[in-house]
């Protein structure tokens, strides 16, 4: 305590001469020194009162709210997460859907009121989403098998023709310039240019070349859900480019190119088996080039 005292009595220049010489023989005394040089060169700010009042008074006037920066960055998100919702919303809704089966695969879904739909290979169908309830229509290139829900009416367009049901189980084929349509269970429309046709449980109808082929049927769903491929009175163009799209492969035919027609099923999960049954109904000698590349040769 003595010493902060004697300390503070020197730095006030309030020592006398002799008790100076004292206290400039202590071992601290080159330390107080320091502290003593640096000390008078701090400078106090100049305080300008003036100044001040008037910042104060002009703070009073302006009456609005202080608005902490944070709370300016959560509103600026929000809006871009509003809008990106809203743009999310559009495309899944006001644009058409696409779902397609490549060759080699099939595809399954569900439309917006649960209605089954599987594409068969080399497929696609396209329908939009927004106001489905009251406007169930698709669009269809290729094969599906349609289980539809019940409800308002449901319309299939293809490039050939339409296909207008409530609720039922059926298929619609369009492949080249062939038609082929068929009822499993209740009721379906059918329009083809200038014509309409009703069918019931069991029976089909084929358009091609501008000639209708009725058919019955006694299966309860598409052959080619249990990997079959069923043909009616199909050429052999039709059936080759079929186990194309069904196993990914290409085909060329050399030689015979017969116009009988071929009804029958052949199996769409072996290849071996498929080509030799078609070469045995055709007189073809069949030749692999590569893995999926095949050449049909005429006997």
């Amino acid at each position: 305590m003595e010493e902060k005292y004697e300390l503070a009595k020197w730095l006030a220049g309030e020592m006398s001469e002799s008790e100076q010489i004292v206290f400039q023989k202590t071992p601290e005394y080159a330390t107080y020194c320091k502290i003593a040089e640096y000390s008078s060169q701090l400078e106090v700010p100049h305080f300008e009162e003036e100044k001040l009042y008037i910042n104060v008074i002009e703070a009073k006037k302006s009456n609005g709210r202080i608005i902490p920066l944070y709370k300016n960055w959560f509103t600026r998100i929000a809006a871009i997460l509003v809008l990106a919702l809203g743009i999310t919303f559009a495309i899944k809704n006001f644009t058409l859907q696409t779902q397609t089966a490549t060759n080699g695969k099939k595809n399954q879904f569900l439309l917006p009121d649960n209605s089954e739909v599987v594409l068969n290979s080399g497929s696609q169908v396209e329908y939009k989403k927004w106001n489905w309830d009251d406007n169930r229509k698709i669009e269809l290139k290729g094969e599906a098998y349609f289980h539809v829900a019940k409800g308002k009416k449901f319309e299939v367009k293809t490039d050939l023709g339409r296909v207008t049901v409530l609720g039922t189980q059926f298929d619609v084929k369009v492949r080249n310039n062939r038609f082929d349509v068929t009822c499993f269970e209740g009721r379906v429309k059918v329009n083809f240019k200038d014509k309409e046709i009703i069918l019931t449980r069991g029976n089909s109808v084929t358009f091609e070349n501008e000639i209708q082929i009725d058919s019955k049927i006694d299966n309860t769903k598409p052959e080619w859900l249990d990997n079959k491929i069923a043909f009616r009175n199909e050429h052999l163009k039709n059936i080759v480019e079929e186990i194309e799209r069904q196993y990914n492969v290409a085909i060329e035919v050399n030689g015979n190119q017969s116009n009988d027609v071929f009804t029958g099923k052949i199996p769409n999960d072996n290849l071996d088996i498929a080509l030799e049954i078609i070469a045995t109904t055709y007189h073809f000698k069949i030749t692999k080039t590569s893995t999926n590349k095949i050449i049909f040769e005429g006997k």
